[in-house]
């Protein structure tokens, strides 16, 4: 039998709400209970808009938590956020109405556990070195002696003291000291800020320029140190002009600026060491080499004298020598004493000849008959003169009466008449005459006569020179040379015998 149900009672003690009204009680209590809030989790679906947000889940093994962070809290992030990494992230919760969903407003994130850290520090350590920023290439030289050291460290901790002690200990130098905070948030901003100051520091300014510097702080975790992992102190590091010790932590401790440093300290102190050398030691060291140096030229001194004195034992008796030249001088000094006397006693004897010999004859006389003598010569030698042209007038007289025109004309033509008896016998003497005869002439390529057959060879070229020219012919396979044994008939058939 079919029942009539009955419809139920409305509730009018229930209140009714809005959607809009729901969402905002929602946001309400959301961001009130939730307000500051640190979430632990995977990255999951992270994307960069081109806006700069930031979209990404945080998930575990039970929920997924959406998560938003902003352009300008984006930019001011330590770690790079990317799928797979594990996060501390640190913000608030909100709703978001639109979709009937919450999600989280990141304002901080940090690594979560030492495996992500140790994670994140070598995938940088791998692109950094592919950079070659940690190429043994770059690495700078240390100074041996500096004169101005600077530092970069905090300057309430005990590092700076620890290295003003041991520079004092060892060498002291001045020291310029660059605060930085070597811990937490901007920490790598500001030691990357201040090797790029030391650097910018000019030389010969007011305030001097370091010629090495020391990047240290003291040992700690690797949250504590990750400040010296950051990219921006590892490029600070490898671009600095000044050479750089990096001595941050214990002498377990690496970071990445270890790398990038010209040299790696285990501790701050070790730093010191390797900045300055021990002054003590240094002045031991040119002291033994003062007394090295006074030793050695000591023993050059009894060298140099023991060779000399050889060298005097080879050397003639000076005073010897002085004696034989002072006994020679004296010598000749005496025989130049007396032959000055017997010179000039020589001279006045040939002196007294020659005036002896000009009393004897009066000098005007003397004169007088060479002025004669040289008159007489005068005289002769005109006659001659007159007689030598005459003879020669006559000559060229009796020359113009033979050169006559007749009888020059009767010379000229017995000198033809002459050159032509010679020309018919040089025409009779002719080899043409004989090619007149029936002989002829047999020349090689090189236009030389040919007078024996065994100068022929089979193949060879020659020119037979007839009366009426020159025939080509060539050297056939049955020419051979004439033997001795045969002698000439002395008949003539009448024909020219063949060459070839």
């Amino acid at each position: 039998m079919p029942s009539d149900p009955t419809p139920p009672k409305p509730l009018h003690n229930l209140p009714e709400y809005t959607v809009g009204e729901v969402s905002g009680a929602l946001k309400r209590v959301v961001e009130g209970e939730f307000a500051h809030i640190r979430v632990r989790g995977e990255v999951s679906g992270f994307k960069r808009h081109s806006s700069g947000h930031l979209y990404f889940c945080l998930k575990d093994t039970d929920a997924v938590l959406d998560a938003v962070c902003w352009r300008m809290q984006a930019m001011r992030l330590g770690v790079a956020v990317e799928d797979g990494l594990e996060v501390v992230c640190t913000g608030r919760l909100t709703t978001y109405p639109g979709r009937s969903k919450y999600q989280m407003i990141v304002d901080r994130v940090e690594l979560a556990g030492e495996g992500a850290l140790l994670k994140l520090l070598e995938e940088r350590k791998r692109k950094l070195a592919a950079e070659r920023l940690f190429d043994a290439e770059r690495k700078k030289r240390l100074p041996f002696l500096p004169e101005v050291i600077g530092v970069v460290t905090s300057p309430t901790g005990a590092v700076i003291r620890d290295i003003l002690h041991r520079l004092a200990d060892r060498f002291p130098r001045r020291v310029l000291l660059w605060p930085v905070a070597v811990q937490g948030d901007g920490a790598a901003e500001q030691v990357a800020a201040a090797i790029r100051g030391f650097n910018a520091i000019a030389p010969g300014g007011p305030v001097p320029r370091p010629d090495v510097l020391i990047v240290a702080r003291g040992g700690g975790s690797l949250e504590d140190l990750w400040a010296f992992n950051e990219e921006i102190v590892v490029r600070a590091a490898a671009a600095s002009e000044i050479p750089l010790i990096s001595a941050v932590g214990h002498e377990t401790d690496t970071t990445l600026i270890d790398y990038a440093a010209d040299l790696r300290a285990p501790t701050p102190t070790g730093a010191a060491e390797k900045a300055v050398p021990v002054r003590l030691d240094l002045m031991a060291a040119v002291d033994g080499l003062g007394l090295r140096g006074l030793n050695a030229l000591g023993r050059l001194l009894d060298e140099r004298r023991t060779r000399l004195s050889g060298l005097a034992r080879g050397l003639p008796n000076l005073r010897r020598i002085v004696d034989d030249h002072w006994q020679r001088l004296e010598d000749r000094g005496e025989r130049l004493s007396n032959s000055l006397p017997n010179l000039l006693h020589r001279r006045q004897a040939e002196l007294s000849a020659l005036s002896g010999r000009l009393e004897r004859r009066n000098p005007g006389q003397f004169i007088a008959d060479k002025r004669h003598a040289v008159d007489r010569l005068a005289v002769e030698a005109r006659h001659c003169y007159r007689a030598l042209v005459a003879g020669r007038t006559s000559a060229f007289r009796d020359l113009a009466v033979h050169l006559r025109p007749r009888m020059l004309a009767d010379r000229i033509g017995q000198a033809g008449r002459d050159l032509g008896h010679l020309d018919a016998l040089l025409e009779s003497f002719s080899y043409e005459r004989v090619l007149e005869r029936g002989f002829a002439l047999v020349r090689d390529a090189a236009d030389r006569p040919v007078t024996t057959g065994a100068e022929l060879v089979a193949g060879q070229d020659l020119t037979v020179q007839f009366q009426d020219g020159p025939v080509p012919v060539t050297v056939g396979g049955g020419v051979r040379a004439p033997r001795r044994s045969e002698k000439k008939t002395g008949k003539d058939n009448g024909r020219q015998g063949s060459l070839l």
